[in-house]
């Protein structure tokens, strides 16, 4: 319910809900009359219009978002709730009503559906259910009763249907409640007391579906004879029911019965319905026809915190307390020094094997063991026994020069050009600060240019580059570069200082080029 002044708040009547879209379900469907007590109810809850949303998943319910003049969400099968979750946390004054159907709701949103009632989200969940999977023709649902013959249990269903009741129930729902699709006199008010209760609200609407299920729930439906099979709860009042209120619903121990009301048994004999009795509760939750009446109305209610208001509590403690310091919340509780020793362990193994694995050259290790007049392999197990990768950093694979740069808006043909010049593998693209916003490297030129671009100067680096390129700071392990290297296949990685500004680029050649000159004695020099 809205926090604004009722006086506050423009009026608007149910044909100002109504949306510009044609309502198109069958013929005779009952989400027509759903729809028809939804827009009645509406402006009686007192929230302004623009603060109302429905949120669906799919199925034929989920079609109620189209009909209504409010925002609404269309989601994906099941996960109304979920999003219905993050909306009201976000937007805590919303109004935020949840469409689903026995299908959407029990079977692959059952698990999102019972979260947001143990959590007590401030959300109010109409739950459709026509016992059938109607929107793909005809299959059987969570709720289809066992021996129900359908187009996925020909030979009748053999699953335990479940109690939407019950499992709301179950999920500590603080509003519990049932009413069915063509009873406008029960419908409206059960609509209302869920739409104003704080707290999650959880509603199931017998449906009618006339293709695939018709006269589901004819016992209760039918006008004639449905006072003979409907409790009417409410809250304070003996159990009483029948067209001529006759008979009543009494405890037989542990178990309720039907009575007749005369010959000694009256109105005092009978349960009174408590809405604040969760034991209460769940013995109504199990009443069905032909043994019993079927129970209509609220079945629980009760007050508890909600979500988003707990949520909120904290946040604001949490701003309270703490002060906006993001470095200090990186290294408060819970953070640990990994010891070098187990650092070195693992930057080993990525400074040997796999500097041998595919995704590095093994030329450039060939040439070296030619260089030095050794076989790749002896340098492979020197390169295994020292520790000079874990620590030495970057800075130390410094050109002495600054790296060679292209802006994003430059033709190929300049591009190509500078990397011929220089005799280079890679240009980093820089935007007008210096920083890097892409890559163009020999591999862009063979494998994205080569044999496709006619004419270089009509195209741009910026169309052919590798966009976001990874980057290093200076300071980190050489180890830390090869890791990179060797998980993407990179040949380049470019180097920035503190401010994101490219100022050096490194290549795998650069790494060998490095063991060779501070880790092994050339031939030449013995």
């Amino acid at each position: 319910m809205s926090d604004i002044p009722v006086q506050d708040i423009p009026s608007y009547s149910h044909k100002d809900l109504k949306s510009d879209q044609t309502v198109r379900w069958c013929p005779g469907c009952g989400d027509y009359a759903i729809l028809a007590q939804v827009q009645k109810t509406l402006p009686d809850i007192h929230v302004p219009k623009e603060n109302i949303v429905f949120i669906s998943g799919i199925g034929c319910s989920s079609r109620f978002p189209y009909y209504m003049n409010t925002y609404g969400i269309h989601s994906i099968h099941g996960r109304a709730p979920t999003l219905a979750t993050g909306l009201k946390i976000a937007n805590p004054d919303l109004s935020v009503w949840v469409v689903t159907g026995d299908g959407d709701g029990l079977s692959i949103g059952g698990n999102h559906l019972l979260h947001a009632l143990r959590r007590n989200v401030d959300l109010q969940i109409l739950l459709f259910n026509n016992r059938i999977y109607g929107l793909t023709k005809g299959q059987y649902s969570p709720t289809s009763p066992q021996g129900q013959k359908t187009k996925s249990s020909p030979m009748g269903s053999i699953d335990q249907p479940l109690n939407p009741i019950a499992v709301a129930l179950a999920a500590q729902a603080t509003f519990v409640a049932r009413s069915i699709d063509n009873h406008a006199q029960h419908l409206g008010p059960t609509l209302y007391n869920a739409g104003v209760h704080k707290g999650i609200s959880f509603v199931e609407i017998y449906q009618n579906c006339v293709i695939f299920n018709d006269g589901a729930f004819e016992y209760v439906a039918e006008r004639k004879t449905r006072d003979d099979h409907i409790l009417f709860l409410e809250h304070g009042k003996p159990m009483v029911f029948g067209k001529n209120s006759d008979k009543g619903i009494r405890m037989n121990g542990a178990k309720p019965e039907v009575v007749q009301l005369g010959d000694g048994i009256s109105e005092d004999d009978l349960l009174v319905h408590d809405e604040t009795n969760l034991a209460l509760a769940y013995v109504l939750a199990y009443m069905d026809y032909p043994e019993y009446p079927v129970p209509m109305g609220v079945f629980y209610r009760v007050e508890r915190p909600t979500y988003e208001a707990m949520l909120m509590e904290q946040v604001r403690t949490a701003q309270g307390e703490k002060e906006a310091d993001l470095r200090s919340l990186y290294l408060s509780d819970y953070t640990w020094t990994v010891k070098a020793s187990e650092d070195e362990i693992e930057l080993e193994k990525l400074a040997t094997d796999e500097l041998r694995t595919v995704g590095m050259d093994e030329e450039y290790l060939d040439q070296l063991a030619d260089d030095l007049g050794q076989s790749a392999m002896a340098i492979g197990e020197k390169i295994e026994a020292h520790d000079g990768l874990a620590s030495d950093p970057l800075s130390n694979l410094s050109h002495g020069r600054k790296p060679i740069t292209i802006k994003r808006g430059a033709r190929l043909a300049e591009a190509i050009g500078t990397m011929q010049e220089k005799n280079i593998g890679a240009l980093i693209v820089v935007d007008e600060h210096g920083r890097p916003v892409g890559i163009f490297t020999e591999a862009d030129v063979l494998h994205k240019i080569a044999t496709q671009i006619e004419d270089l100067n009509s195209a741009i680096v910026a169309d052919y580059m590798t966009s976001d390129p990874d980057v290093l700071p200076s300071h980190v392990p050489i180890a830390h570069a090869i890791r990179l290297m060797q998980l993407h296949h990179y040949r380049h990685v470019p180097i920035v200082d503190e401010n994101g500004v490219a100022i050096d680029i490194v290549s795998f050649r650069d790494v060998v080029a490095y063991l060779g000159d501070h880790f092994f004695e050339s031939s030449s020099a013995k």
